[in-house]
């Protein structure tokens, strides 16, 4: 069994009946004999050309002549050749030898004889018994490559701006050569728009220029078929500029000497070739269509082509040599018409018209295929071909004019078909057909072979073919037969034949399943039939899961210098074993340890700019290969622009363009452009300007005396480039400012003087040397000239001698040695200011309350004022006695009304006290004289809160309160308020008690209160003007000592030890029940066991032990804490447990030790922690919660 694989192809086959070439068989319309070694035994087949030289056959004349003739056939052909129409007999040549089993013929000149000798037509003949078949006529011609012929060569003067030819000639040869211009160090001469290379290999100058002198003018004409390059003489050419002669060499000079007669001024374009308006042009189909237009005028012409009725085929139109040359490629009759080519410079156009023919030597549209026949069955032969004009179709029969050949009746001749009709074995041969027309020929052989041969298959027996699911499978069945056999296919030992409706049955023979799925798995049998036979073949198909990537590699874009990973999962076959390979552009990844392949991973470690690309993940087996591609960009910042270059340089503008660097894969969005100032800021580099990502030119604009240097910087999202290189610089010429000094201002220091400032233009703005200022003033309302003073580059000119606060007209002029600025703005200034003379007048105070004034005076006139007004200033003070005023400092507020304002408000007064104010206007130099003092008095106000409230002296029924008087009564105490209430045991106040006391009183004793209890007070001052803030405090009563001594006799009451021990010992069971019960559950050493357990007495018991931790809260007068219990983490409260009952036995001071305590055996302490103070008089007594106990 053989084991075929089918592969997935390039190009597949469709699902329908497109014929299949298989290797050893061929559609039947051009059905061979095979050529398998067995069937060649008793298999005959005429001859059949496979390989000669070309028709048109150029030789190297220093090499053996070798003229190819191979032919198959059975037998094996004969050979045998013509020459110029006759036999060759090669027998007497001995330089000729022909190569055994084939026609191919040496002729070895390279011993003796010459080329020239063997010029001529050949012919090869292939014959066998079953016919002859004919190569083509073989033209034999050696190349030639002949020498320039010797010629003087004067020397070439024109003036400047003529058009000029540079003839080559160069010498024919065969095959023609190939043409170019050079100097003497064989470097090719440049060419242009101006200055290019004819087809004819003539050099062309639209117009000349001074550097076009040279003396080594060469045309090499190069023949590739001999290797060898020729040279003409070289040419010297002179170009003159008529206005640089003087008169003695122009007088020297004639006419004749120069190059044409054509004036070296602007002009318009004419042709140089081709000449005329009009010309035509003919050519072959399928070669290039070459048209070619160059013509002189100054300034240089620019070429256009059109084609008049039509458009230039897009895809096979070309533009060569500056446009001058057209070519269309694959020329087809559709081309023919006519072409127009337009010259235009700014002068004037002109244009020609090239009328194109296209004729077409022969091409075949059908041509003779081999027939197989079988005695007694038709057949045909066809030869059908094209061209222009239209070609005539001979037939020739084993190499003989069909019409000259022997009659055979099954055969009949219809133009260019030959009907065979039931032919017989004497009927095979060999037809030629010719087809020829003025432009060349078509030949073609095409056999006849009548056999009588049964069925044969030739695919091997029990094949294997393995195919991917849900592809195609192609079975193959090679055979030969005559009649020709037919084909049927059955899958399986018992099947029926398989139908086309689900199968595609091919005439070569092979089953086509277009979409194999698992079923399709089997045995397949191919079955071939005709009347002399049948044979049959087994195929065997199994049928794969396809390979997959289930992950495939996703789009990176990272940043130069990290990692990045491609993930590829693959999913296959179990009986196919895969191999995936990583690529890198289509190309094996780089030996570079960076790069780390695993099972499923790629990993790129420090990604560089040379690894982004496209990385493909491919997984081949045997049967199919799946791939999968991810792009990997590699971004950072762009790279410098470079090639800056400074144009259209003028005095106030010039275009800077440069070449942007790599943008690293993200796209460049602008440009920032920086200058430096060599001249006045050297080594500061400015922000000039900004344009957009897509432009590389900027028209800058520029200011005068300033050596400028330009630099670029690209910016995309990742950030900025580094600098380019400094540009060259540009020095721009002076010229006088374009601005003027700002910010000008005059102010007076002193009184008599005015100060004139401004800020002076930088270096940049000077716009030249020299710069200085004009510097001009007079006074506003008066009828003075201007006075002017120039001053150098300073920003300050003082003016002496002025009137006080006189307003002047000032204005400051920037000039250089290039001249004066525009005429600068005139400016408001006042001359210097002196202190205000006059005080307000009219001053009067209207209290408002007793902690706001308001002030009233009367404007002071703006004469006296002697400078800008600023506004008035109030000072005021509380006014004191002499006796005071001598022990303390008196404290003056200030307060600043802006502007005119005649009014104001003194706000945060005090209440109950005396001030004097003065006011004073301001000006820019400073206040002027107080107005005289003027006295009110504040009313009183409500008084602050006593400074002090306590309470000493507790009894059971009495509390005393002591306090301090306001820091602050702002006015006279009238008296105080007290209020009180009690606070119960819940929080909830009682009913307020009101009570009155005389203001001179500072203590106050409060009786028949309740003993035990919380009471709030609320204490207050009061005057006239009403209450103060108030101050609160709280206190407690006594308790009743009987009842203190009550609760020590029910403590020491037989019956209450008792409950109190029996409670105890309960709570001692339990705590040894729960150690015997960890003991038993070995969860710790003994070693912890002992150390954590060493008094069981002291260990933490549950909620539900019994303890009366809720009882035996704190000391005296703390409240017993609601909802007070053990908590959850096993542990006791400190307020909980440590305070015994006993506590509560002695008066209200009383205190235990803890081996007193009854409850603080089991309260899980050692010993007593201090006892806390009075957090809260809140709840009830301990008494009270005693007696619930009981």
């Amino acid at each position: 069994m053989q084991l075929k694989i089918m592969m997935p192809k390039k190009k597949h086959l469709s699902a329908g009946r497109a014929p299949l070439i298989l290797f050893l068989c061929q559609m039947i319309s051009a059905l061979e004999v095979p050529l398998d070694p067995k069937l060649l035994e008793d298999l005959v087949q005429p001859p059949t050309i496979t390989q000669q030289s070309p028709k048109d056959y150029i030789i190297d004349p220093r090499e053996n002549i070798v003229i190819q003739c191979e032919a198959k056939g059975k037998p094996p052909p004969s050979f045998s050749w013509t020459r110029n129409g006759t036999h060759f007999d090669i027998d007497k040549d001995p330089l000729v030898t022909m190569k055994s089993g084939s026609g191919t013929l040496t002729v070895n000149i390279m011993s003796e004889g010459k080329a020239e000798t063997y010029e001529g037509v050949y012919q090869c003949t292939a014959r066998n018994e079953r016919g002859a078949a004919i190569s083509n006529n073989i033209v034999i011609r050696p190349s030639r490559s002949p020498l320039w012929t010797k010629e003087k060569l004067e020397r070439i003067t024109l003036r400047n701006g003529q058009s000029l030819v540079l003839p080559c000639r160069p010498p024919v040869g065969l095959p023609p050569p190939i043409i170019f211009w050079m100097d003497n160090s064989f470097q090719r001469l440049p060419q242009s728009e101006r200055v290019s290379q004819g087809l004819n290999g003539d050099l062309y100058f639209s117009n000349v220029l001074p550097e076009d002198t040279r003396e080594d003018y060469i045309c090499y004409a190069r023949f590739n078929h001999t290797q060898t390059i020729q040279q003409k003489q070289p040419i010297s050419v002179k170009v003159i500029s008529v206005d640089e002669l003087n008169d003695t060499i122009a007088a020297n000079l004639s006419d004749t000497e120069f190059y044409g007669a054509k004036s070296h001024r602007e002009r318009p374009p004419t042709f140089l070739t081709p000449e005329g308006n009009a010309s035509r042009k003919e050519e072959l189909r399928g070669n290039v269509l070459s048209l070619e237009c160059i013509a002189e005028g100054l300034p240089t012409p620019i070429i256009y082509w059109i084609k008049e009725d039509g458009t230039l085929p897009i895809n096979r139109t070309f533009y060569r040599n500056f446009k001058k040359t057209l070519q269309i490629v694959q020329v087809t009759e559709a081309d023919s018409g006519n072409y127009q080519c337009i010259a235009k410079n700014a002068l004037g156009a002109i244009h020609h018209i090239i009328s194109v023919t296209v004729k077409a030597s022969p091409y075949w549209i059908i041509a003779p295929q081999n027939l197989v026949l079988s005695p007694g069955e038709d057949g045909t032969l066809i030869c059908r071909a094209n061209g222009n004009p239209k070609p005539r179709i001979s037939w020739l029969l084993n190499g003989v004019l069909i019409e000259i050949a022997p009659d055979d009746p099954s055969r009949k001749i219809d133009g260019d078909t030959i009907i065979f009709s039931n032919v017989q074995e004497r009927s095979s041969a060999v037809y030629q057909c010719n087809a020829s027309n003025e432009y060349g020929y078509l030949l073609a052989n095409a056999f006849v072979n009548v056999l009588a041969e049964p069925p044969r298959i030739f695919t091997s027996a029990d094949t294997l073919y393995q195919v991917i699911a849900n592809r195609p499978a192609l079975l193959d069945c090679a055979f030969f037969g005559s009649p020709l056999p037919t084909i049927e296919w059955f899958k399986g030992a018992k099947g029926s034949a398989l139908r086309e409706d689900i199968y595609v049955l091919h005439e070569n023979g092979t089953l086509e399943i277009p979409v194999a799925q698992k079923d399709s798995t089997g045995t397949y049998t191919c079955v071939a039939r005709n009347k002399l036979g049948m044979a049959k073949n087994d195929i065997h198909l199994e049928i794969k899961d396809p390979t997959r990537i289930i992950k495939q590699p996703e789009y990176a874009v990272v940043q130069r210098g990290s990692t990045v990973s491609f993930e590829c999962i693959v999913k296959h076959d179990h009986t196919l074993i895969p191999t995936v390979t990583w690529l890198k552009d289509h190309g094996e990844l780089p030996s570079d340890g960076r790069f780390t392949v695993d099972k499923d991973h790629l990993v790129v470690a420090d990604v560089s700019d040379d690894d982004g690309g496209t990385y493909t993940c491919v997984a081949n087996t045997t049967l199919d290969s799946v791939s999968a591609s991810a792009v990997l960009s590699v971004v950072d910042v762009p790279n410098p622009p470079f090639d800056l270059e400074l144009t259209d340089q003028l005095d106030r503008s010039v275009q800077l363009s440069w070449t942007p660097g790599d943008d690293n894969n993200s796209p460049i969005t602008k440009f920032i452009i920086e200058y430096e100032d060599a001249m006045h800021e050297p080594g500061l580099w400015h922000h000039q300007t900004e344009v957009p990502g897509a432009q590389t030119t900027a028209q800058l604009k520029l200011s005068p005396y300033v050596n400028y240097s330009f630099r670029v910087m690209a910016v995309n999202s990742l950030g900025r480039s580094l600098p380019s290189e400094a540009s060259e610089q540009y020095l721009t010429k002076a010229a006088e400012p374009d601005k003027n000094p700002t910010a000008v201002e005059g102010l007076g220091s002193e009184p008599d003087n005015l100060v004139i400032t401004w800020k002076p233009l930088n270096g940049f703005e000077s716009n030249g040397p020299g710069l200085q200022y004009k510097v001009s003033w007079r006074q506003k309302d008066g009828d003075d000239e201007w006075t002017s003073m120039v001053v150098a580059d300073v920003s300050k000119y003082i003016v002496s001698g002025t009137p006080t606060f006189v307003p002047y007209l000032i204005k400051v002029q920037a000039l250089n040695d290039a001249g004066f600025a525009p005429e600068p703005a005139v400016v408001l200034g006042h001359s210097g200011e002196d202190l205000p003379m006059v005080a307000p007048g009219n001053v009067h105070v209207n209290v408002v309350n007793s902690t706001l004034a308001e002030v009233h005076w009367d404007p002071v006139p703006l004469k006296s004022i002697r400078g800008h007004l600023q506004g008035y200033r109030i000072y005021y003070w509380k006014a004191q006695s002499s006796s005071t005023r001598n022990r303390r400092h008196i404290e003056k507020k200030i307060l600043t009304f802006q502007g005119s304002k005649t009014r104001g408000m003194l706000p945060g007064l005090e209440p109950f006290s005396h001030y004097a104010l003065n006011v004073r206007v301001v000006n820019g130099k400073g206040e002027g004289p107080a107005s005289p003092d003027r006295v009110f008095n504040t009313p009183e106000g409500v008084p602050s809160a006593p400074s002090s409230l306590k309470i000493v002296n507790p009894t059971l029924d009495s509390l005393t309160l002591e306090w301090e008087p306001p820091s602050h009564p702002n006015g006279i105490l009238t008296e105080y308020t007290l209020k009180y209430q009690p606070i119960n045991s819940t929080h909830e106040l009682g009913p307020l008690v009101d009570l009155k006391i005389p203001a001179n009183k500072t203590r106050w004793t409060l009786k028949n209160l309740n003993f035990s209890t919380r009471y709030k007070f609320y204490f207050y001052a009061q005057t006239v003007a009403g209450s103060g803030s108030q101050i609160t405090e709280e206190a407690i009563t006594t308790m009743d000592e009987a009842m203190a001594s009550r609760q020590v006799d029910i403590a020491t009451q037989g019956w209450f030890i008792g409950l109190m021990c029996a409670v105890a010992l309960l709570i001692l069971i339990l705590l040894i029940v729960c150690f015997i019960r960890r003991n038993k559950g070995g969860k710790y050493p003994v070693k912890e066991k002992e150390d954590a357990h060493a008094d069981p007495e002291i260990q933490p018991m549950k909620e539900d032990d019994g303890t009366f931790g809720e009882y035996s809260d704190a000391e005296d007068h703390k409240p017993l804490k609601k909802g007070s219990r053990t908590p959850s983490d096993r542990t006791v409260k400190k307020e909980d447990s440590d305070d015994s009952l006993v506590d509560y036995g002695e008066g209200v001071n009383g205190q235990f030790n803890e081996d007193g305590s009854f409850i603080g055996q089991y309260s899980g302490k050692k010993e007593k922690e201090p006892a806390e103070g009075n957090e809260s008089s809140e709840a009830p007594s301990p008494v009270n919660a005693m007696n619930s106990f009981v």
